[in-house]
Protein backbone atom coordinates (compact mmCIF):
# COMPACT_ATOMS: atom_id res chain seq x y z
CA UNK A 1 0.00 0.00 0.00
CA UNK A 2 1.17 3.70 -0.67
CA UNK A 3 1.62 4.88 2.65
CA UNK A 4 1.32 8.38 1.30
CA UNK A 5 -2.32 8.21 -0.63
CA UNK A 6 -3.26 5.49 1.45
CA UNK A 7 -4.20 3.57 -1.62
CA UNK A 8 -2.70 0.30 -2.96
CA UNK A 9 0.30 0.34 -5.19
CA UNK A 10 -0.66 0.03 -9.18
CA UNK A 11 1.21 -3.63 -9.06
CA UNK A 12 -1.03 -4.50 -5.77
CA UNK A 13 -4.38 -3.34 -7.68
CA UNK A 14 -3.68 -5.54 -10.87
CA UNK A 15 -2.46 -8.27 -8.47
CA UNK A 16 -5.59 -8.20 -6.74
CA UNK A 17 -7.95 -7.80 -9.76
CA UNK A 18 -6.68 -10.70 -11.35
CA UNK A 19 -6.30 -12.92 -8.24
CA UNK A 20 -10.16 -12.12 -7.56
CA UNK A 21 -10.92 -12.98 -11.44
CA UNK A 22 -9.24 -15.93 -11.01
CA UNK A 23 -11.35 -17.23 -8.00
CA UNK A 24 -14.56 -15.96 -9.38
CA UNK A 25 -14.13 -18.16 -12.30
CA UNK A 26 -13.77 -21.11 -9.96
CA UNK A 27 -15.98 -20.35 -7.17
CA UNK A 28 -18.27 -17.45 -7.77
CA UNK A 29 -22.07 -18.43 -7.20
CA UNK A 30 -24.11 -19.53 -10.15
CA UNK A 31 -27.36 -17.33 -9.94
CA UNK A 32 -30.81 -17.15 -12.73
CA UNK A 33 -30.06 -13.75 -13.64
CA UNK A 34 -26.20 -14.15 -14.00
CA UNK A 35 -24.30 -15.10 -17.43
CA UNK A 36 -21.58 -16.67 -15.83
CA UNK A 37 -17.81 -16.65 -17.65
CA UNK A 38 -18.13 -19.61 -19.53
CA UNK A 39 -21.79 -19.02 -20.59
CA UNK A 40 -20.06 -17.04 -23.95
CA UNK A 41 -23.08 -15.03 -23.63
CA UNK A 42 -24.64 -10.97 -23.06
CA UNK A 43 -26.47 -10.23 -19.94
CA UNK A 44 -30.08 -9.17 -20.67
CA UNK A 45 -30.28 -5.42 -19.27
CA UNK A 46 -34.05 -5.88 -18.10
CA UNK A 47 -33.14 -9.44 -16.40
CA UNK A 48 -30.35 -7.58 -14.40
CA UNK A 49 -31.90 -4.68 -13.68
CA UNK A 50 -35.29 -6.33 -12.17
CA UNK A 51 -32.88 -8.44 -10.03
CA UNK A 52 -30.50 -5.38 -9.10
CA UNK A 53 -34.36 -3.64 -7.76
CA UNK A 54 -35.58 -7.34 -5.71
CA UNK A 55 -32.75 -7.51 -4.37
CA UNK A 56 -32.28 -4.40 -2.47
CA UNK A 57 -32.91 -5.26 1.19
CA UNK A 58 -34.01 -8.80 0.24
CA UNK A 59 -31.95 -11.84 0.11
CA UNK A 60 -31.14 -14.03 -3.56
CA UNK A 61 -33.33 -17.28 -1.60
CA UNK A 62 -36.43 -14.43 -1.04
CA UNK A 63 -35.69 -12.20 -4.16
CA UNK A 64 -35.32 -15.14 -6.76
CA UNK A 65 -39.22 -16.55 -7.10
CA UNK A 66 -40.20 -13.10 -7.47
CA UNK A 67 -38.01 -12.62 -10.45
CA UNK A 68 -38.80 -15.96 -12.26
CA UNK A 69 -42.59 -15.30 -11.44
CA UNK A 70 -42.40 -11.74 -13.25
CA UNK A 71 -39.99 -12.52 -16.31
CA UNK A 72 -42.57 -15.51 -17.13
CA UNK A 73 -45.60 -12.65 -16.77
CA UNK A 74 -43.46 -9.67 -18.37
CA UNK A 75 -40.63 -11.96 -20.62
CA UNK A 76 -39.83 -7.84 -21.85
CA UNK A 77 -39.25 -4.82 -20.15
CA UNK A 78 -42.55 -3.09 -22.51
CA UNK A 79 -44.65 -6.34 -21.55
CA UNK A 80 -44.19 -4.58 -18.00
CA UNK A 81 -44.67 -1.28 -18.60
CA UNK A 82 -48.16 -1.86 -20.49
CA UNK A 83 -49.33 -4.03 -17.09
CA UNK A 84 -52.02 -2.00 -15.06
CA UNK A 85 -50.02 -0.82 -12.01
CA UNK A 86 -52.26 -2.92 -9.81
CA UNK A 87 -51.21 -5.99 -11.07
CA UNK A 88 -47.37 -4.76 -10.52
CA UNK A 89 -48.35 -4.29 -6.72
CA UNK A 90 -49.98 -7.52 -5.82
CA UNK A 91 -47.02 -9.24 -7.74
CA UNK A 92 -44.69 -7.65 -5.64
CA UNK A 93 -46.65 -8.17 -2.57
CA UNK A 94 -44.10 -9.50 -0.27
CA UNK A 95 -41.13 -8.42 -1.25
CA UNK A 96 -41.60 -5.26 0.84
CA UNK A 97 -40.47 -1.36 0.38
CA UNK A 98 -43.18 -1.09 -2.17
CA UNK A 99 -41.85 2.33 -3.91
CA UNK A 100 -39.75 -0.04 -5.44
CA UNK A 101 -42.15 -1.58 -7.42
CA UNK A 102 -43.90 1.78 -8.17
CA UNK A 103 -40.87 2.92 -9.65
CA UNK A 104 -40.16 -0.22 -11.33
CA UNK A 105 -43.42 0.10 -13.22
CA UNK A 106 -42.61 3.73 -13.99
CA UNK A 107 -39.27 2.88 -15.27
CA UNK A 108 -40.25 0.06 -17.55
CA UNK A 109 -42.70 2.56 -19.28
CA UNK A 110 -40.08 5.11 -19.56
CA UNK A 111 -37.49 2.40 -20.86
CA UNK A 112 -40.36 1.45 -23.70
CA UNK A 113 -41.32 5.24 -24.30
CA UNK A 114 -38.41 7.05 -24.80
CA UNK A 115 -35.50 4.23 -25.32
CA UNK A 116 -37.22 2.56 -27.44
CA UNK A 117 -37.46 -0.69 -25.06
CA UNK A 118 -33.70 -0.66 -24.52
CA UNK A 119 -32.07 0.04 -21.69
CA UNK A 120 -29.05 2.79 -22.18
CA UNK A 121 -26.11 1.45 -22.05
CA UNK A 122 -24.13 4.06 -19.47
CA UNK A 123 -24.07 4.44 -16.45
CA UNK A 124 -24.69 8.19 -16.16
CA UNK A 125 -27.72 7.58 -18.67
CA UNK A 126 -28.97 4.74 -16.67
CA UNK A 127 -28.78 7.23 -13.62
CA UNK A 128 -31.28 9.23 -14.74
CA UNK A 129 -34.52 6.47 -15.28
CA UNK A 130 -36.77 6.30 -11.85
CA UNK A 131 -35.64 4.27 -9.33
CA UNK A 132 -32.24 3.69 -10.71
CA UNK A 133 -29.85 4.92 -7.87
CA UNK A 134 -25.54 4.95 -8.00
CA UNK A 135 -25.20 1.42 -7.49
CA UNK A 136 -27.86 -0.26 -9.69
CA UNK A 137 -26.53 1.87 -12.39
CA UNK A 138 -22.86 1.10 -11.83
CA UNK A 139 -23.89 -2.33 -12.03
CA UNK A 140 -26.28 -2.35 -15.10
CA UNK A 141 -23.67 -0.29 -16.91
CA UNK A 142 -20.53 -2.89 -16.25
CA UNK A 143 -22.42 -6.22 -16.45
CA UNK A 144 -24.43 -5.93 -19.77
CA UNK A 145 -22.15 -2.66 -21.33
CA UNK A 146 -18.83 -3.42 -19.98
CA UNK A 147 -18.20 -0.14 -19.00
CA UNK A 148 -15.66 0.17 -15.92
CA UNK A 149 -17.67 1.68 -13.78
CA UNK A 150 -17.27 1.71 -9.28
CA UNK A 151 -19.63 -1.30 -8.08
CA UNK A 152 -20.26 -0.43 -4.46
CA UNK A 153 -23.20 -2.36 -2.40
CA UNK A 154 -23.41 -3.64 1.31
CA UNK A 155 -21.09 -6.78 0.69
CA UNK A 156 -18.38 -4.94 -1.51
CA UNK A 157 -18.75 -2.16 1.42
CA UNK A 158 -17.23 -4.60 3.97
CA UNK A 159 -14.75 -5.98 1.81
CA UNK A 160 -13.32 -2.44 1.04
CA UNK A 161 -12.92 -1.46 4.66
CA UNK A 162 -11.48 -4.70 5.58
CA UNK A 163 -8.81 -4.22 2.84
CA UNK A 164 -8.27 -0.55 3.92
CA UNK A 165 -9.29 -0.93 7.74
CA UNK A 166 -10.81 2.09 7.52
CA UNK A 167 -11.66 3.30 11.05
CA UNK A 168 -14.47 5.29 10.20
CA UNK A 169 -17.70 4.27 11.02
CA UNK A 170 -20.84 3.81 8.92
CA UNK A 171 -22.74 5.17 7.52
CA UNK A 172 -20.65 8.04 7.26
CA UNK A 173 -17.59 6.22 5.77
CA UNK A 174 -19.40 5.62 2.72
CA UNK A 175 -18.24 7.97 0.95
CA UNK A 176 -14.62 7.11 1.65
CA UNK A 177 -15.55 3.54 0.84
CA UNK A 178 -16.52 4.58 -2.63
CA UNK A 179 -13.21 6.50 -2.68
CA UNK A 180 -11.37 3.48 -1.81
CA UNK A 181 -13.40 1.19 -4.10
CA UNK A 182 -13.03 3.74 -6.94
CA UNK A 183 -8.97 2.72 -6.78
CA UNK A 184 -9.32 -1.06 -7.56
CA UNK A 185 -11.60 0.25 -10.79
CA UNK A 186 -10.19 3.08 -12.34
CA UNK A 187 -9.25 2.60 -15.67
CA UNK A 188 -7.03 5.85 -15.33
CA UNK A 189 -5.02 3.62 -13.32
CA UNK A 190 -5.13 0.23 -14.39
CA UNK A 191 -5.79 -1.86 -17.82
CA UNK A 192 -9.73 -2.77 -16.64
CA UNK A 193 -10.41 -6.01 -18.24
CA UNK A 194 -13.97 -7.80 -17.24
CA UNK A 195 -15.56 -4.95 -15.53
CA UNK A 196 -18.71 -7.11 -15.19
CA UNK A 197 -17.42 -9.86 -13.90
CA UNK A 198 -14.87 -8.10 -11.18
CA UNK A 199 -17.74 -6.04 -9.68
CA UNK A 200 -20.03 -9.56 -9.54
CA UNK A 201 -17.02 -11.46 -7.99
CA UNK A 202 -16.37 -8.26 -4.84
CA UNK A 203 -20.63 -9.05 -4.70
CA UNK A 204 -19.25 -12.94 -3.50
CA UNK A 205 -16.22 -12.45 -2.34
CA UNK A 206 -18.60 -10.67 0.81
CA UNK A 207 -21.17 -12.55 0.06
CA UNK A 208 -19.63 -15.98 0.55
CA UNK A 209 -16.26 -15.58 2.02
CA UNK A 210 -16.05 -11.87 4.11
CA UNK A 211 -18.62 -12.75 6.23
CA UNK A 212 -19.91 -9.85 8.63
CA UNK A 213 -19.18 -11.85 11.98
CA UNK A 214 -17.10 -14.30 10.89
CA UNK A 215 -15.05 -13.94 7.74
CA UNK A 216 -13.18 -16.99 6.26
CA UNK A 217 -9.86 -15.34 6.02
CA UNK A 218 -7.96 -18.73 4.98
CA UNK A 219 -10.26 -19.16 2.26
CA UNK A 220 -10.00 -15.59 0.89
CA UNK A 221 -7.73 -14.47 -2.14
CA UNK A 222 -7.41 -10.96 -0.77
CA UNK A 223 -6.55 -12.22 2.55
CA UNK A 224 -2.78 -11.00 2.28
CA UNK A 225 -3.81 -7.54 1.13
CA UNK A 226 -6.05 -6.95 3.69
CA UNK A 227 -5.01 -4.49 6.60
CA UNK A 228 -7.53 -5.40 9.19
CA UNK A 229 -6.69 -9.31 8.82
CA UNK A 230 -2.74 -8.37 9.29
CA UNK A 231 -4.56 -7.01 12.59
CA UNK A 232 -6.07 -9.84 13.61
CA UNK A 233 -9.18 -7.43 13.65
CA UNK A 234 -11.32 -8.25 10.20
CA UNK A 235 -14.37 -9.02 12.02
CA UNK A 236 -13.86 -5.45 13.64
CA UNK A 237 -14.91 -4.16 10.31
CA UNK A 238 -17.06 -2.16 9.09
CA UNK A 239 -16.91 0.21 11.88
CA UNK A 240 -20.66 1.57 12.64
CA UNK A 241 -21.74 4.19 14.73
CA UNK A 242 -24.43 2.54 17.53
CA UNK A 243 -27.34 2.18 16.85
CA UNK A 244 -30.56 4.44 18.03
CA UNK A 245 -33.51 2.74 19.31
CA UNK A 246 -36.09 2.78 16.88
CA UNK A 247 -39.58 4.89 18.06
CA UNK A 248 -42.70 3.39 18.59
CA UNK A 249 -45.98 3.83 16.65
CA UNK A 250 -49.45 2.98 17.42
CA UNK A 251 -52.53 2.86 15.10
CA UNK A 252 -55.91 1.48 15.10
CA UNK A 253 -57.32 -0.69 11.88
CA UNK A 254 -60.70 -1.53 10.99
CA UNK A 255 -61.27 -5.18 8.84
CA UNK A 256 -64.93 -5.14 7.71
CA UNK A 257 -66.82 -8.33 6.40
CA UNK A 258 -69.65 -8.49 4.74
CA UNK A 259 -70.23 -12.17 3.56
CA UNK A 260 -67.21 -13.62 1.88
CA UNK A 261 -65.79 -10.31 1.18
CA UNK A 262 -64.01 -7.60 3.01
CA UNK A 263 -63.80 -3.81 2.65
CA UNK A 264 -60.11 -3.00 1.12
CA UNK A 265 -58.48 0.94 1.21
CA UNK A 266 -55.76 2.24 -1.06
CA UNK A 267 -53.33 3.99 0.86
CA UNK A 268 -52.27 7.31 -1.18
CA UNK A 269 -49.33 7.50 -3.66
CA UNK A 270 -47.42 9.01 -1.71
CA UNK A 271 -45.58 7.78 1.79
CA UNK A 272 -44.80 4.67 3.15
CA UNK A 273 -46.78 1.69 1.31
CA UNK A 274 -47.97 4.16 -0.85
CA UNK A 275 -50.33 3.09 -3.20
CA UNK A 276 -50.99 -0.42 -1.65
CA UNK A 277 -53.95 -2.03 -0.73
CA UNK A 278 -54.95 -1.83 3.44
CA UNK A 279 -57.75 -1.44 5.46
CA UNK A 280 -59.26 2.15 7.03
CA UNK A 281 -57.73 2.94 10.17
CA UNK A 282 -56.05 5.77 11.98
CA UNK A 283 -52.52 7.45 11.56
CA UNK A 284 -50.06 5.86 12.68
CA UNK A 285 -48.00 7.96 15.31
CA UNK A 286 -46.40 7.89 18.87
CA UNK A 287 -48.22 7.70 21.82
CA UNK A 288 -51.21 5.45 22.64
CA UNK A 289 -53.79 6.06 19.92
CA UNK A 290 -57.55 6.97 20.41
CA UNK A 291 -60.12 4.39 20.03
CA UNK A 292 -60.28 5.82 16.10
CA UNK A 293 -63.73 5.15 15.75
CA UNK A 294 -64.35 8.39 13.86
CA UNK A 295 -62.07 6.67 11.31
CA UNK A 296 -64.44 3.37 10.90
CA UNK A 297 -65.75 2.91 7.34
CA UNK A 298 -69.01 2.48 9.11
CA UNK A 299 -70.85 2.51 12.09
CA UNK A 300 -71.40 -1.03 13.64
CA UNK A 301 -70.79 -3.01 16.84
CA UNK A 302 -67.09 -3.57 16.30
CA UNK A 303 -65.39 -6.44 18.18
CA UNK A 304 -61.59 -5.39 19.52
CA UNK A 305 -59.97 -8.46 18.03
CA UNK A 306 -57.71 -10.72 20.95
CA UNK A 307 -54.42 -10.13 18.58
CA UNK A 308 -52.65 -6.87 18.68
CA UNK A 309 -50.44 -7.32 15.18
CA UNK A 310 -46.64 -6.25 15.60
CA UNK A 311 -44.33 -5.06 12.57
CA UNK A 312 -40.94 -3.53 12.31
CA UNK A 313 -40.34 -1.16 9.33
CA UNK A 314 -36.72 0.36 9.37
CA UNK A 315 -37.12 3.14 10.95
CA UNK A 316 -40.18 2.38 13.40
CA UNK A 317 -42.03 -0.42 15.39
CA UNK A 318 -45.75 -0.74 14.77
CA UNK A 319 -48.48 -1.95 16.64
CA UNK A 320 -51.82 -1.88 15.65
CA UNK A 321 -55.43 -2.36 17.73
CA UNK A 322 -57.67 -4.82 15.40
CA UNK A 323 -61.44 -3.91 15.38
CA UNK A 324 -63.56 -6.20 13.55
CA UNK A 325 -67.41 -6.30 12.53
CA UNK A 326 -69.96 -7.57 9.90
CA UNK A 327 -72.16 -5.51 7.50
CA UNK A 328 -75.41 -6.30 5.77
CA UNK A 329 -75.31 -6.99 2.34
CA UNK A 330 -76.82 -3.69 1.58
CA UNK A 331 -73.06 -2.59 2.56
CA UNK A 332 -71.87 -3.57 -0.99
CA UNK A 333 -74.20 -0.66 -2.39
CA UNK A 334 -73.19 1.45 -0.12
CA UNK A 335 -71.72 4.61 -1.87
CA UNK A 336 -70.75 6.53 1.35
CA UNK A 337 -68.66 3.74 2.04
CA UNK A 338 -65.17 4.49 0.81
CA UNK A 339 -63.17 1.13 -0.46
CA UNK A 340 -63.44 -1.59 -2.16
CA UNK A 341 -64.84 -4.93 -1.89
CA UNK A 342 -62.34 -7.81 -2.26
CA UNK A 343 -63.23 -11.47 -2.35
CA UNK A 344 -61.60 -13.35 0.70
CA UNK A 345 -60.85 -16.00 -1.94
CA UNK A 346 -59.10 -13.92 -4.84
CA UNK A 347 -57.21 -11.80 -1.53
CA UNK A 348 -53.98 -13.04 -3.07
CA UNK A 349 -54.65 -10.51 -6.31
CA UNK A 350 -54.68 -7.54 -4.18
CA UNK A 351 -51.31 -6.12 -2.96
CA UNK A 352 -51.43 -6.40 0.75
CA UNK A 353 -48.35 -5.69 2.45
CA UNK A 354 -47.12 -7.77 4.71
CA UNK A 355 -48.36 -6.08 7.99
CA UNK A 356 -51.76 -5.94 6.46
CA UNK A 357 -52.00 -9.37 5.86
CA UNK A 358 -51.10 -9.82 9.88
CA UNK A 359 -53.86 -7.74 10.04
CA UNK A 360 -56.21 -9.84 8.40
CA UNK A 361 -55.38 -12.84 9.73
CA UNK A 362 -55.92 -11.26 13.49
CA UNK A 363 -59.17 -10.65 12.53
CA UNK A 364 -60.66 -13.95 11.18
CA UNK A 365 -59.20 -15.74 14.13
Amino acid sequence: MDKHSGIKTVKESRDMRAALLGWYDAAGRQLPWRIRPEDDARADPYAVWLSEIMLQQTTVAHATPYWKKFLARFPTVSDLARAQRDEVLAMWAGLGYYARARNLHKCAAVVTDEHGGAFPRTEAALLRLPGIGPYTAATIAAICFDEPTNIVDGNIERVISRIFALQSPLPKARSELRRLASTLTDPARLNITRPGDYGQALMDLGATVCHPRRPNCANCVWESHCAAHARGQAAEYPKKTPKKKIPLRRGVVFVLFCGTDVLLSRRPDKGLLGGMMGFPGTPWSQGQPETGMDTAPLARNWELCEDEVKHVFTHFELRLTVYRAHAPQAARRDTSIDGEWADLRQIKQYALPTVFSKVLRAAQK
